[in-house]
């Protein structure tokens, strides 16, 4: 009787005995510092430590005011200057345990659940860092295939359950990683392997190839301004600049352009948006895929050709030492498809840039439009996916925009 009744007792105040157990190093901030994490912001710099805690790159530490409040828990980096990525803020309820993880990466699974149009769209993202409570960690899935990253030694402590998530509810075969750091980079097929893969994207079809493709493979952030632009197509003559694999093209050509023009400097990429054209509609004589510079193409184009132009450029600045110089290239580019497009066009303009924010992209448009003599409506404006969901607390997240404009 007395053993049942001291296990009721444990029974009973679990939760007590849960955060008793989990025990973590703590890191004490300054005076002042916890406003930001107060505030759900979760990256924590290293001039914003007191007392640096006792723990290895990736362990999980307590953060803690300079009073001795409990601020949360996050992975920790030493001498790094983003020293420390908050996954929870406030006191735990339980312990960090495979349930833990198991537990964020349902709620971000539900929520693509409710968002997706997912029998007609099967690549899409399931996992995005911040912005779904996990540092660190980019999941995109392709049908069958996932890709990963992880961008902390954190987040390469979560793999197994990751993994383990991934073929329990998504019946997963393979699983591509992405980790380490700049300098020594790994990239391995944890579990398969598969040259291509194909998917679709609002009943479009496409092939990536993960191992190899940029970023995770595809530039799934553009499918909702893809589906846009298809829905502005019908009858127009396109321009597709910096196509990469046509993913606008086919989406054009699915609208009923007349006519679309895919160029990149890339012959692998023009041949793979070929190979999307014959996936979709079979053998078409009004695209053309044109390897070629966009800068120059955009310079040496037959003026009032094209009624409808895409600019989707790569990143012109991974740094924020180099945003003047991408800022030049921005309006480069944007100047000449102005000064060029059909009086009437449709502009449909993007920066991935993370640097460059949205007021500053709109003012390098700004400056564009009044060098090239043009009048230039903001037909709307665009972000990424909503399966690349932003927190509110961490704008940071929030790295594409776009601008669709009527030139006249």
């Amino acid at each position: 009787m007395a053993i049942r009744c001291k296990y009721k007792k444990y029974l009973a105040n679990r939760k007590f005995f849960a955060n008793f157990m989990a025990q973590f190093p703590t890191m004490v901030l300054k005076s002042g510092r916890e406003r930001s994490l107060k505030r759900r912001h979760p990256w924590i710099f290293s001039g914003a430590v007191k007392v640096a805690p006792q723990a290895q790159s990736g362990d999980i530490v307590e953060v803690q005011s300079n009073k001795g409040e409990c601020l949360g828990y996050g992975h920790f980096t030493p001498k790094a200057t983003l020293t420390c990525r908050m996954f929870h803020f406030g006191p735990l309820s339980g312990e960090i345990d495979a349930g833990f993880w198991m537990q964020k990466l349902s709620s971000a699974l539900n929520f693509r659940r409710d968002i997706l149009d997912l029998p007609n769209t099967t690549g899409y993202r399931l996992v995005h860092a911040e912005g779904d409570g996990l540092p660190g960690i980019v999941l995109d899935i392709y049908g069958s295939a996932a890709s990963l990253q992880l961008r902390s030694k954190g987040a390469e402590k979560i793999l197994p359950e990751i993994q383990g998530f991934l073929e329990e509810h998504l019946q997963t075969q393979h699983l591509f990683v992405r980790s380490g750091s700049k300098k020594e980079p790994v990239q391995k097929w944890v579990q398969g392997g598969v040259e291509k893969i194909d998917f679709e994207e609002y009943g479009l079809k496409f092939r990536v190839d993960i191992e190899r493709g940029q970023k995770t493979g595809f530039f799934i952030d553009q499918r909702e301004n893809r589906a846009l632009v298809r829905s502005y197509s019908k009858g127009k003559t396109v321009l597709n600049a910096f196509s990469y694999s046509g993913a606008f093209s086919i989406a054009a050509l699915a609208g009923g352009a007349k006519s679309v023009d895919s160029v990149d400097i890339s012959s692998s990429a023009i041949s793979q948006a070929e190979e999307h054209v014959q996936m979709n509609f079979g053998p078409l004589d009004h695209h053309a895929g044109i390897v070629a510079d966009c800068f120059e193409y955009l310079k040496t184009m037959e003026r009032d050709h094209y009624d409808l132009i895409i600019l989707d450029p790569p990143a012109f600045t991974k740094h924020i030492s180099t945003v003047d110089k991408a800022s030049r290239g921005y309006k480069e580019i944007n100047l000449k498809a102005l000064r060029k497009i059909r009086s009437g066009g449709l502009l449909f303009t993007y920066s991935c840039s993370q640097h460059i924010s949205k007021d500053l992209f709109r003012k390098i448009i700004f400056g564009a439009a009044a060098d090239a003599g043009r009048e230039v409506q903001v037909v709307c404006q665009m972000e990424q996916s909503p399966d690349h969901p932003v927190s509110i607390f961490h704008p940071e997240g929030e790295y594409l925009k776009g601008l669709m404009l009527h030139v006249r």
